[in-house]
């Protein structure tokens, strides 16, 4: 009997609907747009899922066939000719293959383009179409995705990553493989259910490892495990795009057709289990000058202060001073540092070199940071990451990087050429930055952040209520297509 080969294949981008700039072809080739074996090559070790699908096919004794990657960092709505493009490329790469026993696919869940709101269900379907009915295609998912019937009839399975923040992205690439493994035997025949709660779990309560989230995925593990079912997931939902299905959903994965009846009931209770619980979703919010009050009250520093306003890996420009700003009105002589895309910034501070002082305006341009700073270095802007983190990135590029230093204060700013999300802690000590020097780390993240900033973090990390695209309060963003009801905005 011959080898059996599948197929690889990913289209991956988390799209803010509430900002003004939009994701194009080019922010892909910034990031990942590979075919063929070059997947592998960049792929195959990494903590992503992709690297997952290689291992576990590997395992199986399976062969890979790497078609088509492409990845873009969180940002605006994908323009409607490029997002064309990706998907003709993607489909492209799957007709030169020929005819393949499986495909393993990595969307991400919550990708927006113009004119289609459920981008990645679009180019399921359109996957599903050309490969046919009868060949299987099974699918991984952030967990942060609104899941749409579209993505789960297109699939024979999908299954999310159970960690927030994303550290088993590889596991659940390796899952999917190994599931594709039965299915191409005739082991098993994957079925799917999902059920769409009228929720939004807001996103500062998405930390799977604590209260709310860490009993409920223990009860739907248990749920998850009975027999004639092959697993499930809570998918948590993305709140900054405004689509029909922006929300939280279950997906129960069973064996055969009879056992759909029951993956339906086993969704359905998890379902209303989130909606009994739904006030845990709604947390308190702690606004900027009381998180700094707590920061200068703390007797173990640095604070890790999470700026959900400007999360980055939710799509924000990762140039806001809002923290900055309130911290320096206090006057409480506060050592911090922020990180703030501003390429000007950067291009000022190479002109005049290391060891001089530039006057400049920092970060938002509607609210800059104005002062005299002492350069105090230069750099190129890459760094590698060894351990699992949030993203699954193990290389990141960041362009031509300034470590600029208050003058006569105890501000250190980090200005970059590329918005880079707070994913790993060696975009601060790859370049010189010592954790322990500050009273407070601004990361501008929710809880991706976390894993990285774990090690350094002393005083613990506290959620900031700061203004912006991506602030936690979702109530006060203007929805169009979002269901209704759905809470918290109908209670």
């Amino acid at each position: 009997m011959s080898k059996h080969r599948v197929g690889i294949v990913g289209l991956l981008q988390e799209s803010n609907t509430f900002i003004d700039g939009v994701t194009t072809l080019a922010h892909f080739e910034a990031d990942l747009l590979l075919r063929g074996e070059a997947i592998r090559e960049a792929m195959a070790d990494t903590p992503h899922e992709v690297g997952g699908f290689f291992a576990g096919l590997e395992e199986a004794g399976i062969e890979a066939v790497p078609l088509f990657l492409a990845r873009a960092l969180p940002y605006g709505v994908i323009v409607k000719e490029d997002f064309e493009m990706l998907v003709a490329g993607l489909l492209e790469a799957v007709a030169s293959a020929g005819p393949l026993d499986g495909y393993l696919a990595a969307p991400h869940g919550a990708t927006v383009a113009a004119g289609y709101p459920d981008a990645d269900g679009e180019w399921l379907s359109r996957l599903r179409e050309q490969i046919g009915e009868g060949t299987p295609l099974i699918a991984s998912l952030d967990p942060h995705a609104n899941l749409t019937p579209a993505m789960v009839g297109a699939t024979n399975a999908i299954i999310a990553y159970a960690t927030n923040p994303h550290l088993d992205q590889r596991e659940t690439g390796r899952k999917a493989a190994l599931l594709m493994a039965r299915t191409l035997t005739g082991e098993i025949a994957p079925v799917q259910a999902a059920a769409y709660p009228p929720l939004a779990i807001n996103i500062q309560c998405q930390n799977t490892s604590t209260e709310p989230l860490e009993s409920l995925y223990t009860e739907a593990a248990a749920a998850f495990t009975a027999p004639g079912l092959l697993g499930g997931s809570v998918i948590l939902g993305f709140p900054y795009a405004d689509v029909e299905l922006m929300g939280s959903s279950v997906l129960v994965l069973g064996d055969g057709p009879d056992s759909l009846t029951m993956a339906q009931a086993r969704a359905d209770r998890i379902a209303s289990l989130m909606w009994e619980r739904r006030d845990d979703f709604a947390p308190a919010f702690l606004g900027m000058d009381e998180a700094l009050t707590r920061v200068a009250a703390s007797q173990a520093r640095p604070v890790v202060l999470l700026d959900m306003g400007d999360n980055v890996g939710g799509g924000s420009p990762a140039d806001s001073t809002a923290i900055i700003q309130a911290s320096l009105s206090r006057r409480d002589g506060l050592r911090l540092f922020a990180c703030l895309h501003d390429a000007a910034a950067v291009r000022l501070a190479q002109q005049a070199g290391v060891g001089e002082i530039i006057e400049t305006a920092i970060g938002d341009p509607d609210d800059p940071v104005k002062g005299r700073f002492l350069v105090r270095s230069l750099h190129d802007g890459i760094f590698h990451e060894a351990q699992a983190r949030h993203g699954g990135f193990s290389v990141f590029d960041q362009g031509p990087t300034a470590v600029l230093e208050e003058d006569g204060g105890g501000l250190v700013l980090m200005a970059t050429t590329r918005r880079m999300a707070p994913f790993s802690l060696a975009q601060l000590t790859s370049f010189g930055v010592e954790p322990s020097d500050f009273d407070c780390l601004i990361a501008k993240g929710v809880i991706a952040p976390m894993a990285a900033y774990a090690p350094v973090a002393r005083g613990g990390f506290l959620h900031v209520d700061s203004p912006g695209v991506t602030r936690a309060d979702m109530t006060r963003l203007t929805y169009r297509h979002r269901r209704v009801p759905l809470f918290p905005f109908e209670k």
